[in-house]
This record gives structure tokens, sequence and C-alpha cells, in this order.
């Protein structure tokens, strides 16, 4: 028996039960009989919805994009490919790569947000490999921390965490309990990063420091840039650079969504290299991944900014996982990711459960913990090459 924690399968109302029965996997809601009652459907029908609306996964491909709202079955393509009910939290988890000993805490609604907001911690590692041969220090700061995703990927190839901020205080729960291990949690701080308090407590950080992460919105560079000072939407944006002009790490990592490559077509990001460039940085060809190039069982989109104070530019990753290249593995399925976790009724499971479940992949057991990444990236070379073969 194993302890399993977050395997809850969020509810349906019994108009979302009768619909869910005529849901194929890989299907959504034009599945869904017309004599079924439903306003929204009416309105999806009129206006051709998207075809994640209503949506079940299928076993043989990855998921969808985790939103924060995967617990809802309008608003999603998230009910198990089986099964008649949604994912569970710690299903979702596993779409975004954070392993089972990894428990997210706080309420189930913020639970949901956390997994969907969150940097997949396979993603974040590819990232870390990237810069790790270039650092001197291989130390770290976090700040829009979140639940963790982007520190659990540093940390897992051997960076350490000297520090973190992050606002919301369900995220902060999880990601100060996943972090038992550290001696000092003095400088995990549940604060906002422009209180002047908590901005010099981690500008005090011991130095130096390798390397400054985070995600801060970007909003307003959509419109009048950086430099418009009546834009609170940047306001996050300072906080993030003024901290990395303060603390002078050989690197920072800047994590945002991919509509910032666009942003005023393609001027945003300009300036924000340009700002960065400014403070003595060389800034890296912002980098688009893909998250199921990389082991992640989702397709997910990505952009990452990478600047050096050392002068060195950083390419993009090689894809490790392409379904069109048969010299690597296809990306994880659904099937691979979530095939060995234990049954559920719709709106069933506990926080923590004793089960008795196992891995049936490669990528279950990595989950699990039973393996590393090497490992499992072996094992799904191996796993190509035998399906290649001549029979």
């Amino acid at each position: 028996m194993k302890k399993l924690y977050n395997h809850i399968s969020p509810g349906l109302s019994a108009l979302e039960f009768r619909m869910a029965q005529h849901i194929p996997p890989g299907g959504n809601w034009q599945n869904i009989p017309e004599d079924i009652p439903s306003k929204r459907l009416v309105q999806i029908r009129a206006s051709g919805g998207r075809t994640t609306y209503y949506g079940r996964l299928t076993w043989e491909n990855p998921a969808y994009t985790i939103t924060t709202y995967f617990n809802r079955l309008g608003n999603s393509s998230n009910l198990h490919p089986e099964q008649q009910r949604m994912i569970s939290i710690r299903e979702g988890a596993r779409l975004q790569s954070f392993p089972d000993s990894f428990v997210f805490h706080g309420t189930k609604t913020s639970q949901y947000k956390q997994i969907g907001n969150a940097v997949p911690p396979l993603l974040a590692s590819i990232i870390a490999k990237l810069i790790q041969p270039h650092l001197k220090n291989h130390t770290f700061i976090d700040l829009f921390a979140g639940a963790g995703g982007m520190s659990k990927g540093f940390e897992t190839v051997g960076f350490e965490l000297k520090g973190s901020v992050e606002l919301e205080k369900h995220y902060f729960s999880t990601f100060f309990e996943n972090h038992q291990y550290l001696e000092d949690r003095s400088y995990l701080l549940n604060g906002d990063i422009t209180d002047e308090k908590v901005k010099s407590k981690i500008k005090n950080i011991a130095q130096p420091i390798g390397v400054v992460v985070g995600g801060p919105p970007c909003q307003g560079f959509s419109y009048a840039g950086w430099r418009n000072p009546n834009d609170q939407r940047n306001q996050l944006f300072k906080e993030f650079y003024d901290i990395v002009k303060s603390v002078q790490p050989e690197f920072f990592v800047m994590e945002n969504v991919p509509g910032i490559l666009t942003m005023r077509k393609g001027k945003a990001m300009k300036e924000i290299i340009d700002y960065f460039k400014e403070i003595g940085y060389t800034v890296s060809q912002p980098m688009k991944l893909l998250a199921e190039q990389f082991g992640v069982p989702q397709k997910r989109r990505r952009v990452f900014v990478i600047g050096s104070k050392n002068g060195i530019k950083i390419l993009p990753p090689t894809p490790l996982f392409d379904v069109n290249n048969d010299e690597l593995p296809n990306p994880i399925s659904v099937k691979e990711a979530i095939y060995g976790l234990p049954e559920l009724p719709t709106k069933g499971g506990d926080f923590e459960c004793e089960c008795d479940y196992s891995a049936t992949s490669p990528y279950e057991q990595l989950m699990m913990n039973e393996i590393d990444f090497d490992t499992f990236y072996k094992m799904m070379i191996e796993r190509k090459k035998s399906i290649l073969l001549p029979i």
C-alpha cells in the first residue's frame, strides 16, 4: 500500500453527468444530443464554440493545456478517457509533470488554479539544464513562485533554492510545505513583492545568486510600454527587473505566455530585452517551447527569456520527443501519465489515502520517484526502437 495525495474528482451536476455519457474519447460538445437542455450549448452551437468545450481526453495523445478551471466540464477537455468524471487534482498534476510526492494544499478551488497556473516542472528543468554548465553558483531565487513548478524543475537538476516570494496564501502554503527539507525557510516569503519590506528581504539574501527566475505579468506592454508610469499593470515586471538589477545574478529566467511575443507587433519584447541590456545582460532570443516535446504529457506553450551577466547566449533546447521523428520517442500520452492511478467516482477521493497502485509506464515510474529522468528517457528511447523493429 502507498500513500496518494490529492486524488480527488470534482463533482458533476445531474445535467453534466447526462451530457458526459454521450461524449466519446476525443469528443466534445458536438456529440451532445440537442434534446439535452442547455442554454450554453445553444449559444455554442449558434456561434461555433471551441472544440475543447465539453471535451473528453483520449488515452493515445497528450492532454490539452491544463487550465485553472480543469474541474469544469464546459470550459475544458478534461473528462477522464473512460470513467464518467472529470480528471482528479492528482491526474491534473501528473499531466503538468508534478511528481506524486508533491502535495497541493489549500482549498480545492485554489488547487485547480495552482496546477493550471504552474510552470510544468519538467519544462523548467530543461531550462535549468541549459544554463547549468555556464554557472559558477547553482543557487536561485523564485519570484512569483506560485505553487512551485519552476522551483521544482530547478531543484530536480541540482539547484539550491535561496528564497522565494508568493502573494496568494494557498499557493504559498503549497510551496512552503513542499520545501520542508530546507534548514532555513525564513526566506520563503508570503507577501507582496511591491512591499518594500518584502523586496528588501529578498535583496538581502546572502550573495552571490546564480539565477533569478519568475513569471511577472506583462499585460501593460501591449499598450504604451513599460515606461508609461501610469500603467499599473507593469508594476510587477518593474519589481522583477529591479530585483535582477539589485541582486545581479549570473542569469535571469523570465517565463510568460506566448502572447508576449506579438504584443505591439514584437515591440514589447524588444523593449523588455533592451531594459535588461541597459543593466548589463546579454539576452538570448526568446524561446517558445512546446511542453509535449520535453516529456510533459500536455500540449502547452510557454515563452522563456534568458539573460546572462557574462555575455553568454543560450540556444533553444533540442526537442526530446517528437511523433514525426523516428529517432525520438513519441510525446507522452494521457494513458502513460495516469492509467495506473486508482479509479474514482464523480466527486470521489480524498486528500490522503492508502492505495494499492503501481506504475504502468516509465512516465508513471518517474512520477512515483521510482526512476530519474535520464533512466525514464532511456526507457522511452528503447521503447521507440522496439516499436520500429521489423516483425
